[in-house]
Formats: C-alpha cells, sequence, structure tokens
C-alpha cells in the first residue's frame, strides 16, 4: 500500500470524507468509508489456516496493509472448565498484551503516509505497543501515561526507545494533555481510541476466534471494556465474518466495566454497578469512552449486556486463574469475573457457549 491507495476514512456524523485525520473537524470519530463488511463481501473463502500464522493472514478483511508488523497474532484458544467457558490468550503478544493487534494496522499506517514521529496516551498497554510497532517502523514515539503509571509498562515504553510523558491527574487528564500537544505540534495521533486502524486491527481477534472454532461463532464473548477497543473490533469482525458468510450468526457481546467508572453500564437502564471502586482494573478506567455511542449499538444488536466489577471481585477472580494456569493482570481478570456474574443473574444460560479474551500478561503487574 502507498500514501496514494490508503482507505479513505469518513464521518458518520457529518459525512465529510479524508485521506488522512484522527478525527473529524465536527470532532466526531472517524470510519472507513469502504468497511471491514464491504471488504468482506469480496472476500471468497476463508483463508487457510494452516498458512501464515499471524493476524495479517486475514489480510482481505483488513483495510490496512502488513508494513510494520513481528508476526502478532494467532493466540491460543484453550478451555478453562472451571468457567464453563474457553479463553484466548491474548496475552501471548510481542507486548504481552491484546494492544497489538491495533498497533500493527495502525503504525503500518503512519508508515504508509510517510510518518516520522507518532504520539499516543495510555494507561501502558497501547503506550508499550505503539512505542514498540513505531520502533520497528523506525518512527520515533511519545506516550503520555499518568504519573503512576505500572513501572513494568513505563520500563516496557522506554526500552522500545519512545519517551514517556508523565500527567498528573485523571485518565482523562492524560488524554487531554496528548490532544493539546497534537494540536499544538506536528505529530501524527496514534490514537487507540480514535484511530479506525487500531479497530481494524482489534477485529482480527473475532477471525481468528471463528477460525479456531472451524468457522463457528460461539454463543457469546465477554470482554474488558475501558474505551472499547476489543469490544468494538470483536463486534466489526464478527459482523465482517457473517457479510463474508463465514459464520452463520453474530454472538451476544457482553462488556467488563470497572465499579467507580463504569460508564457503558449507568447509561443502561437496569444495568448491574457494583459498589465502591476498582483501582485494580487500571487499563478500563475511561470515564467517557471516545465511541461510546458505537458500544451501546453493539450491546443492543447483539444482545448483550454490560456490568460493573468490584476490585474485590477482581482479586479474587485473580486468584482463580492464577490457580487455573492463567497469569493475566487485574484489568483482564474483570471478564472472567463478569461472566460469573452473568451467568449469576440468568443473563447466560449455564450451557452457553462462550470464549472469554484474557487481555493482558500478570507480568504487567
Amino acid at each position: 500500500m502507498t500514501d496514494d491507495t490508503l482507505a479513505r476514512l469518513v464521518c458518520p456524523e457529518c459525512e465529510r470524507e479524508y485521506r488522512d485525520r484522527w478525527r473529524c473537524r465536527c470532532g466526531a470519530p472517524l470510519s472507513y468509508a469502504e468497511p471491514p463488511t464491504a471488504l468482506a463481501r469480496e472476500a471468497g473463502d476463508p483463508p487457510d489456516t494452516a498458512g501464515h500464522p499471524g493476524l495479517w493472514r486475514y489480510e482481505s478483511l483488513l483495510p490496512e496493509s502488513p508494513l510494520v508488523t513481528l508476526g502478532e497474532g494467532g493466540t491460543p484458544l484453550v478451555a478453562a472448565p472451571a468457567w464453563d467457558a474457553q479463553f484466548k490468550l491474548e496475552y501471548v503478544f510481542p507486548t504481552a498484551s491484546f494492544k497489538d493487534r491495533g498497533a500493527t494496522a495502525t503504525l503500518s499506517r503512519a508508515a504508509a503516509l510517510g510518518v516520522d514521529h507518532v504520539v499516543e496516551d495510555s494507561s501502558g498497554n497501547a503506550g508499550a505497543a505503539v512505542a514498540t510497532y513505531a520502533a520497528r517502523a523506525g518512527i520515533d514515539a511519545e506516550v503520555y501515561v499518568p504519573a503512576d503509571v505500572k513501572p513494568s509498562k513505563l520500563t516496557a515504553i522506554r526500552r522500545a526507545g519512545a519517551a514517556p510523558v508523565r500527567v498528573e491527574g485523571s485518565r482523562g487528564d492524560v488524554t487531554d494533555a496528548c490532544v493539546e500537544a497534537v494540536e499544538t505540534g506536528d505529530a501524527w495521533y496514534a490514537s487507540h481510541a480514535w484511530r479506525p486502524s487500531f479497530l481494524a486491527g482489534t477485529a482480527t481477534v473475532a477471525y481468528e476466534i471463528a477460525a479456531q472454532r472451524d468457522w463457528t461463532a460461539p454463543d457469546a464473548v465477554v470482554v474488558p471494556l475501558g474505551h472499547g477497543t476489543l469490544f468494538l473490533g470483536a463486534y466489526y469482525g464478527f459482523q465482517a465474518l457473517l457479510a463474508a458468510g463465514w459464520i452463520e450468526e453474530l454472538p451476544r457481546l457482553f462488556a467488563a466495566q470497572a465499579a467507580g467508572t463504569a460508564p457503558v453500564v449507568a447509561d443502561r437502564a437496569g444495568a448491574t454497578a457494583a459498589a465502591g471502586d476498582n483501582d485494580l482494573a487500571d487499563g478500563i478506567q475511561i470515564a467517557d469512552p471516545v465511541r461510546r455511542a458505537e458500544i451501546h449499538t453493539a450491546l443492543r444488536e447483539t444482545d448483550g449486556d454490560a456490568v460493573a466489577v468490584s476490585g474485590e471481585t477482581v482479586e479474587t477472580e485473580l486468584d482463580r486463574l492464577g490457580q487455573a494456569g492463567f497469569y493475566t493482570e487485574p484489568t483482564c481478570a474483570t471478564a472472567p469475573a463478569a461472566l460469573r456474574q452473568f451467568r449469576q443473574r440468568g443473563v447466560l444460560a449455564p450451557d452457553a457457549d462462550v470464549v472469554v479474551p484474557l487481555t493482558g500478561s500478570g507480568l504487567k503487574t
């Protein structure tokens, strides 16, 4: 792919089209003018899953080209009998989190544009992924992070040669500082929240889940949700698979948020909230997700639900995961904990066929 053949972007709100921009002039997040569902209708048969092991085997469904890659993807899908589910081990990635899915697509777009300097804001995982893939591309990077970012994530950013910028205050303050730097400078905003390329990358989790199950979708997928990059990626990915005719129906999508910072749960009438706070799940401490309306659309159209998980519940779930051989960071534990709550409430049947992505490694804590 060259600069001249880049997939164009469009604003769903005002219909302006762009060659490249991180958000519309009207302030809305952008989408692809030709979304993955449109590409899927021309995709033909599913790719040979015995071929290229990484996520770029699904290039026919990706609006970007693999210019910056570390062989990411193909994470294991394993049985989790204690949860009556399958776990997708998304911590088996070059930077030990699912954010590599979006980073490979987003930095590939940056490389196609000839970008030489990117910035990102993150609680840690997205920053480490963007820093790592920027290093792979030979692109300078700055990553805005909370002042109390976990040392392991800060080290990963620095080791990749990126410059961390620590910001006091809330996670929202970190984003505000980064956006100000973007608007007053000339850096390219490699935002996991705003860039549709990031969602195009995370959509590959759906392609892999279906392929690993002989092209059948599960009944449900349960995902941690902050900005919703994996949640929406799964939604758009399964939609593309349905459009391609590779699966027969969409799974229901369920979201796990952190108690105390659960805006999607709060938006939903009758949604179940948890008392107190959940500071352990630092990766999803997002008070106002950029694509909030899209998240609600996905919940509605897949007959899904959202629940807030307490810090105490996460502590218990981390122990259960560790004792079953799954070493994850706290944010990741919100999803299997939420699965228990959905089943206890009867939202999900005891025998429902469920997949839960485990999103980040315990080595990051």
